[in-house]
């Protein structure tokens, strides 16, 4: 491609991302959303996708400049549909560990909480800044934390191929690969305020580091005590991680150790091979192993962590196994299956996933052109796969949510080595084809993998998991509800326990804990419902239930009356124990009464 017309298709690109930006801000969401993906203008997609489509040719086809530029044009657009939640003015986005994180910021805010009382106060504490340092609301200071924390994603992943191959192709694929935002599975990973989530998202800035130590052998670059800055580098990024989540921070002690185990062994086998050649990560391992248990083991919250793995792990109900058939008939009984939502929300990971396997399995028995240094980084990333998946292995016999966190990290370090494993796969094509038939298949197979990748960054109906936008209307409405409520009535949601928007609301008051609430709630006994008995439906208590657009969104349009039908709903207002006490468009709370009497009080 010609200077002149790059330039024009960059300013194309560039003047499309923009046009996309102006109209997702000119239409804010209005009520309630179950996806951002349909709310948002088809307009706004269709300059994104030009933006995208323009970004990937140019990081596969273009070197130097034109390859820098379409790498940053398609990484601010990813970047804008992750920010979408704050481009589009939700009052805040995420209705489970989100809410209570927005509680402890609050507490941080209102001085009831140090951060440091925090075993992961990093997105906290920079949510707070945000909030004073540009004067916004709480809500939207940790919508824009999301995005500041997602951004060295898009950087240090192809920074880091560089470095280990130096090959302008595997940069370019290594970028379009981190668009896909594989470690974001939907299942314990998710594209929000989740702590454990937004940590995977400052990985590969350790990783850089650490390869970054490894490639730079000269003594000449030392700071005092001779220590390499590169090292000062793995230490601090380690640290952050560690604020962010100390979960990522054991997985990179795990990959460290396993690099270190590698070099020990090498040494023991090898006089002249490129690891010899390297310094060692042995003090690395020591230095953050030491960091990560000061930081951990002295923590309460850690500590019922670790219980609770090895109770799971030896409790027959509690493994992978029952809730995947649970949730697999569940997904029949509403006319979906596994097999449907596995392409949905994991066929470009599993793609990506047998290429990387396959290019690892070659590069092991000889077959591709990786010089030795860059062959021995697939061999430390590639071995150290097997703890991370021994890690993954327990977690997923004792507490299966934990088991897909560590998919999300493992899809870290498989993100990296794809940017290698599909460059020379397109450069073994181009020597069968052209090397432009060889680049337009890749663009098109890339393009279509980064398009089902997109699709489920976040949480819509196409995953049967509706969008947890949580508006102006919710937050009012639960309020109200709990400063007004009588305090010997709980409260109850449709499936849905409603303790976390009294941790958004009112904080936690320092109480560390995900569970903790300030008033008695819980969630409504579907069966009751269905049979018209609303006052036996939470225990035989008086209580107040509690309705929102995304209850009804869930329950009736996404899981079809699974759990709750409309026709249980439509009864409350004709009930005679149930009053409607609060109600506006999106929320609506009933006092349901054990008998008549009570009601007409």
């Amino acid at each position: 491609m010609r200077r002149t017309e790059s330039n024009v298709a960059f300013a194309l690109g560039f003047f499309a991302l923009a046009l996309g930006l102006l109209v997702a801000r000119a239409n804010p969401a209005t009520s309630y959303e179950a996806s951002v993906y349909s709310a948002t203008p088809t307009a706004v997609w269709a300059f994104f996708g030009l933006a995208l489509a323009i970004s990937v040719v140019a990081a596969l086809a273009c070197r130097g400049r034109s390859q820098t530029l379409g790498m940053a044009l398609g990484g601010t657009t990813v970047t804008s549909i992750v920010g979408l939640p704050a481009i589009r003015n939700y009052r805040f986005s995420g209705m489970g560990d989100a809410l209570t994180h927005l509680g402890w910021t609050r507490d941080i805010v209102d001085g009831q909480l140090a951060p440091l009382e925090l075993i992961y106060p990093g997105v906290h504490t920079l949510g707070t800044a945000l909030h004073f340092l540009a004067g916004i609301p709480i809500e939207r200071a940790l919508l824009l934390t999301v995005v500041v924390l997602f951004i060295p994603f898009v950087i240090f992943v192809p920074l880091t191929v560089r470095d280990i191959t130096g090959n302008p192709a595997a940069v370019g694929v290594a970028a379009i690969v981190s668009w896909m935002v594989l470690p974001i599975n939907n299942v314990a990973t998710h594209m929000g305020v989740h702590t454990n989530s937004n940590a995977l998202f400052l990985v590969p800035v350790v990783v850089f580091a650490l390869v970054a130590y490894l490639r730079r052998r000269s003594t000449i670059e030392r700071l005092p005590f001779g220590v390499s800055p590169f090292s000062l580098l793995i230490y601090l990024s380690g640290i952050a991680l560690l604020l962010v989540h100390p979960q990522q921070m054991i997985n990179v002690v795990v990959l460290v150790g396993a690099i270190a185990c590698i070099q020990f062994l090498a040494r023991w086998r090898f006089d002249d091979h490129p690891v010899v050649k390297q310094p060692t990560t042995y003090a690395h391992t020591v230095v953050l192993g030491a960091l990560f248990a000061i930081w951990t083991v002295s923590n309460e919250r850690f500590r019922t962590a670790a219980v609770g793995l090895l109770e799971g792990m030896v409790t027959a109900d509690v493994g992978a196994g029952a809730e995947v058939d649970q949730r697999g008939s569940s997904l029949t009984e509403i006319g979906g299956s596994l097999g449907e939502l596995f392409v949905a929300m994991f066929l470009d990971a599993a793609v990506i996933a047998v290429i990387v396997g396959l290019f690892v399995l070659a590069t092991w028995l000889g077959l591709t052109r990786l010089d030795r240094e860059a062959s021995t980084f697939v061999t430390y990333f590639a071995l150290a796969l097997v703890p991370l998946g021994g890690i993954f292995l327990i977690y997923f016999v004792g507490t299966p949510t934990m088991a897909f966190r560590q998919v999300g990290f493992i899809f870290v370090i498989l993100t990296i080595l794809a940017g290698i494993a599909v460059a020379h796969l397109v450069g073994g094509a181009s020597r069968v084809i052209t090397r432009s038939g060889a680049t337009t298949v890749a663009s098109v197979a890339l393009g279509a993998l980064l398009v089902l990748g997109l699709m489920t960054v976040y949480a819509s109906p196409i995953i049967y998991n509706p969008g947890q936008h949580v508006t102006d209307q919710q937050f009012s409405g639960y309020e109200s509800a709990l400063e007004h409520g009588a305090e010997d009535y709980p409260h109850a949601g449709l499936g849905y326990d409603p303790f976390r928007y009294d941790h958004g609301l009112n904080g936690l008051e320092g109480e560390e804990t995900l569970s903790g609430a300030t008033v008695a709630t819980g969630e409504a006994d579907p069966d009751a419902l269905e049979t018209g008995n609303y006052t036996g439906a939470y225990h035989g208590f008086d209580y107040y239930l509690i309705v929102t657009d995304y209850d009804v969104t869930r329950e009736i349009d996404v899981y079809q009356e699974l759990h709750y039908s409309a026709e249980s709903l439509e009864g409350l207002d004709s009930e005679p124990t149930v009053n409607k006490v609060i109600s506006n468009d999106e929320f609506e709370m009933y006092a349901i009464a054990s008998d008549e009497e009570d009601a007409d009080e």
